[in-house]
């Protein structure tokens, strides 16, 4: 076996290697975790629905923390939505965006419903439910009000307070007060307004009828039970989620875990705290002038609680005979980039746009999704958008495709010299580059500007990645014929005779998550196929092999990709195979694409000894 068959062999086991690991670092665990947070769902029963908020003492002279009560009690039977709302009055919620109801005991939020947005790509399906209520099968819920200082007894409203409603329904034209007598001198009133997208705001006010002054501190707090499902892009950021004076604040629901107490305790003076999943979340946010404590906690054994809540540190002084206000916001739906920048923008709420997660490259993959968005208004189809937005990104970078392009030809014209240079120095490698490198500058060749394009690509290629994963705006966007969801791989698998055969390939050990391979991917890789045979081929025969599996490898790699992507990297392809060979028409330079796809099945002639 010679050395270069060695290298090739060697080559291949690695790029094997590659796809396993890729496939266990980033795959497999995905669908572990799916698996697990299904199990999960089906096992663990909430909490009992008489818990509910209590002060905690704390630093005399601070107020108290708002907390649920112990996960350690009894749970009952998971009931159903419907019955878990029957246990007790309510407050229809009946907006242009949302519908649900707020519990009249305890004045909580824990019944919201997007109207705009389905479960699946079918409109008939049901619609997303962002919060849920005690007694389900995962409770999720907001509150808000006033603690006091820690040692000090006053009667606040609680889990168990029922309170009085001025109108039966909010809606975005009707706000609903809510009013609640301690029966010592202190009256709280709860007005509670909601806009035409997915913000609360809650004016809280305190009538103080005794004769000596009282201080309260403003809190709120969102409660969940139990880890949000994992989302099928590893990009997406789920969990705990906050700016604190402008600094922001993301973890993970296990990384919280490990923190000491299972708390996270941080300070700032505007800002925001709340749990964001893929596409939807729900935030509390204090005044933006109020400095405030927020938390992050898990508590529990069985029954994990994740809490975010924050209480104002500034208190809210109530003169006898006086009345005092503070409003707090909250946000309960979808992640709208255009919804969040109005919010940012006509709230002052810090950095809210951070509640989508732009990943590091913000300023591009953001800049990128506001680009596509604005194609898509004028054609009203995301795909298109994307086909447009890529075509124009070509523009751009074609001065640089050009020269890439003819730098490569010379290279191509230079291979005899190159070939000749190996024959000289058989054995001496050291001397082979040495030489290779003075052609290269007597000839002003650059060996790596056939990289250039795709370097340019790459940073493009994860914007798009970023943007499909993340922006709602991207999730069941439809295309053309199959592909129904952009931000969802393609549907059709060559594996099952595209749905002749009834059997799962993605549920084989190991290589399943590579065996969801489509049309669109196998467009794709053919497409790259072709640009890499555009190019003249590497002398060196492990390389040569190397760039004839790489379009097998991206295949598999990009058929779990978002259809989306797919279909952009395809478009890519057929992009670069035009523009190169218009370039190298126009340069009288041989194209050599359809050399190098019959030399791969041209028998090599035998060498014959001479006489």
């Amino acid at each position: 076996m010679t050395q270069d068959n060695k290298n090739l062999y060697l080559a291949i086991v690695l790029s094997i290697l590659v796809i396993i690991g890729w496939s266990y670092l980033y795959g497999s665990p995905k669908i572990e975790k799916a698996r697990e947070s299904q199990t999960q769902s089906q096992t663990v029963p909430p909490p009992s629905a008489s818990q509910g908020s209590t002060t905690l003492p704390a630093t005399p002279g601070k107020p108290g923390s708002p907390r649920i009560a112990a996960a350690n009690e009894a749970a009952p039977k998971v009931q159903t939505r419907a019955a878990a709302l029957a246990m007790s009055p309510r407050i229809k919620i009946d907006t242009p965006s949302l519908s649900g109801s707020i519990d009249l005991k305890g004045a909580r939020i824990d019944d919201v419903l997007l109207k705009g947005y389905h479960e699946t790509t079918d409109p008939r399906s049901p619609n997303i439910e962002v919060l849920s209520p005690l007694g389900t099968a995962h409770p999720y819920f907001t509150e808000s009000g006033f603690v006091a200082k820690a040692g000090q007894s006053i009667d606040l409203p609680g889990p168990n307070t029922l309170w009085k409603a001025d109108h039966p329904v909010l809606t975005a034209t009707t706000p609903v007060t809510l009013t609640y007598d301690n029966g010592h001198g202190l009256i709280f009133h709860r007005k509670i307004s909601v806009d035409n997208r997915y913000m609360f705001t809650i004016a809280e006010s305190v009538d103080n009828k005794t004769g000596a002054p009282v201080t309260l501190y403003p809190y709120a707090v969102v409660t969940k039970y139990g880890k949000s499902e994992v989302s099928h892009s590893s990009l997406a950021h789920v969990g705990f989620v906050g700016v604190f004076g402008g600094s922001e604040q993301k973890e993970t629901y296990d990384k919280i875990a490990k923190e000491p107490h299972a708390t996270k305790t941080m300070n700032g003076t505007g800002g925001w705290l709340g749990f964001t999943d893929q596409y939807w979340a729900t935030v509390v946010i204090p005044g933006q002038n109020a400095p405030f404590e927020g938390t992050y906690s898990e508590r529990g054994t069985t029954n994990k609680i994740y809490e975010a809540n924050f209480v104002e540190t500034h208190g809210l002084e109530v003169a006898p005979g006086a009345t005092s206000q503070v409003t707090t916001r909250i946000f309960a739906g979808a992640k709208e980039t255009q919804t969040l920048d109005d919010y940012q923008r006509d709230l002052g709420i810090q950095k809210f746009d951070l509640l989508i997660d732009w990943g590091w490259l913000y300023f591009i993959t953001k800049p990128m999704f506001q680009f596509l968005d604005l194609v898509y208004k004028f054609v009203g189809n995301f795909g298109v958008a994307i086909l447009i937005c890529t075509a124009l990104i070509k523009g751009v970078f074609f001065p640089l495709a050009n020269r890439s392009y003819l730098s490569m030809a010379k290279m191509k014209a230079a291979q005899p010299q190159m070939n000749a240079i190996k024959e000289r120095f058989p054995d001496d490698k050291v001397k082979q580059q040495q030489e290779l490198m003075d052609l290269y500058k007597r000839e002003k060749i650059n060996p790596v500007s056939g990289c250039l394009p795709m370097l340019v690509q790459v940073p493009v290629f994860w914007a798009y990645y970023t943007v499909l994963s993340i922006t709602i705006e991207m999730r069941h966007a439809p295309f053309f014929g199959w592909i129904k969801d952009l931000s969802a791989p393609d549907p059709t698998n060559i594996f099952t005779l595209f749905g002749l055969v009834p059997w799962d390939p993605t549920a084989v050990p190991v290589i399943g998550h590579f065996l969801a391979l489509g049309i669109w991917p196998l467009i794709m890789g053919f497409t790259m196929f072709v640009q890499m045979k555009m190019n003249p081929e590497p002398p060196d025969p492990i390389q040569k092999q190397m760039f004839t599996w790489m379009p097998v490898i991206f295949t598999f790699m990009l058929g779990t990709f978002p259809s989306g992507l797919v279909i952009y990297w395809t478009w890519n392809n057929i992009l670069s195979v035009t523009q190169q060979g218009v370039i190298m028409r126009r340069a009288g330079i041989k194209i050599e694409l359809w050399d190098n796809l019959t030399s791969m099945f041209r028998k090599k002639a035998k060498a014959t000894s001479p006489s």
